[in-house]
């Protein structure tokens, strides 16, 4: 025992000093993840509470904004055409309570005059001014062809491996690997995603999010080779927000996760993100309050369902010259 107990300090004193090392100097250890763009403003499906969400208008408006990204949901309809759209039924987008994969593109309804937006509790956007055809649901090849430079940030909905395949082709056909993020809550949906297309940037899926936590408060995580570009997480403190602004208090249950999902926005994990080139978006974000909490972990990008408001707020903390 007095022999073994001198030996196990010894080999965690090593341990410690080498996580602490690599920690810092990463590059020793990793390639660097080299990606074209810096995304600070991304417009969360266009930005929900300025247009009717994942709508080319929508998209336009984000980009006269001043958004760097547009954050955008796809799914399939039953004859295979890659739609951008967020939900799995209609109901709260257009009033038929149908699936969209039970529809085919040309039997989509446009959306209603107002709808709800489930990230801002309590809230419709309308807009009677929007003609029909501006209310329509797009393609994602219509979306590629319409904005051919702006990155975009893609949810893929389903665990559907056509789903995937069309995607990845479509962005080899409008050479988008470079400026698109994609992937999913899903760990076997991003896995197929980066078999499909491995030159595409990669968020991370909720149990990879998980893992990489686990790796980070243990000290591992230098030692790990990640294949994601992207760390995209929800900031607990808006998270928390939406929580009493549907009605209720926390519940101990509630605020036992949001103790413990203040780990995502951990700032040395995140600036060790950061040192091997990973960039880190938060979302979704709606107010002042909430931007500021993002800038002060040193986020990379601060996703919203309000361009305008997040592009005043970046202009006043960095004013542009």
């Amino acid at each position: 025992m007095t022999i073994c107990c001198p030996a196990a300090l010894g080999a965690f004193v090593t341990y410690a000093i080498a996580s602490t090392f690599f920690w810092h100097y990463p590059h020793l250890l990793h390639k660097k993840k080299r990606v074209a763009f810096t995304a600070a403003h991304i417009s969360h499906r266009g930005g929900s509470a300025e247009g009717y969400e994942n709508t080319i208008r929508a998209f336009r408006n984000a980009i006269d904004k001043g958004t760097d990204m547009l954050e955008l949901d796809v799914r399939l309809t039953k004859d295979g055409r890659v739609v951008v759209f967020h939900d799995a039924d209609l109901s709260r987008m257009t009033g038929k309570n149908v699936k969209i994969s039970d529809l085919e593109y040309s039997q989509l309804p446009i959306l209603c005059p107002a709808v709800h937006i489930d990230t801002i509790p309590g809230t419709k956007f309308s807009d009677l001014s929007w003609p029909e055809d501006d209310r329509r649901i797009p393609l994602l090849r219509q979306v590629f062809r319409e904005f051919p430079t702006v990155p975009m940030n893609i949810d893929i909905k389903d665990n559907d491996d056509k789903l995937i395949r069309k995607v990845g082709k479509l962005l080899n056909e409008f050479h988008r690997t470079e400026i698109t993020v994609w992937g999913s809550f899903n760990n076997r949906v991003c896995k197929q995603c980066f078999v499909t297309s491995p030159d595409t940037h990669l968020f991370f899926s909720a149990t990879r999010v998980i893992v990489l936590v686990l790796f980070a408060v243990t000290g591992i995580l230098p030692f790990i080779p990640l294949r994601e570009s992207h760390y995209e997480v929800f900031l607990p403190l808006a998270m928390k927000k939406r929580r009493l602004q549907n009605g209720g208090k926390l519940s101990l249950t509630e605020t036992v996760i949001l103790f413990f999902s203040s780990l995502l926005v951990w700032k040395p994990m995140i600036a060790h993100l950061q040192r091997r080139g990973i960039q880190v978006y938060l979302w979704v974000c709606n107010s002042e309050e909430e931007f500021a909490a993002c800038k002060s972990v040193n986020a990379t990008g601060i996703m919203t369902d309000r361009p305008t408001k997040l592009r005043e707020f970046l202009d006043k903390r960095d004013p542009p010259k």
